[in-house]
């Protein structure tokens, strides 16, 4: 019972300063579940992010659900987890809305939303580059044909506008053919 606790208070300390989306919350889950109980080892983090990412639904719900099952080894696991992990922002967001409804049009909100769009764009950057190790690729994190399939990949979503899922289906069958 003590786990389920545990794990209640975890995904709920998550879901409170992760900020910026699951991506921005990886390095608190990888911290949390990897470094700091051992619920899950280095690789398996990898794993549930890939698969977290291909699965649909938000990355960081995605991981919570997995880890909780993974921790527990029971769906009660992955229950709590996920509840966790979304009622501090279910909480926050009802707070937020009620107190933007009095100060939309304040120059002093807008000017703090604009700043922390940065914010989160370097916390999904932390995110990407805390991926990159030798625990995740071993020696070849710095194989040049991932970095190309990388590269080519953004250039055919971000301007050519190839959808993000044919896109997956499409670096699968190149992956798999390469290696």
């Amino acid at each position: 019972m003590y786990l389920y606790w545990q794990l209640f208070y975890t995904y709920f300390k998550i879901g409170l300063f992760g900020f910026g989306g699951g991506a921005a919350m990886l390095p608190l889950i990888q911290f949390e579940l990897v470094e700091h109980f051992g619920w899950i080892t280095a690789t398996e983090f990898t794993n549930m992010v890939a698969v977290s990412q291909m699965t649909p639904g938000p990355i960081g719900i995605n991981c919570a659900t997995y880890a909780g099952y993974l921790a527990t080894g029971s769906i009660w696991g992955s229950v709590i987890a996920t509840f966790a992990i979304i009622l501090p922002s279910f909480i926050i967001m009802l707070l937020v809305a009620k107190i933007l409804q009095k100060f939309k049009n304040n120059r002093y909100v807008e000017g703090a939303l604009s700043g922390l769009r940065p914010a989160v764009i370097g916390l999904i950057a932390a995110a990407a580059l805390l991926l990159i190790n030798t625990d995740n690729f071993g020696d070849n994190y710095a194989d040049y044909k991932s970095w190309i399939i990388f590269a080519l990949t953004f250039v055919l979503i971000k301007w050519l506008k190839i959808h993000p899922i044919v896109m997956i289906l499409i670096v699968a069958i190149v992956g798999l053919v390469i290696y």
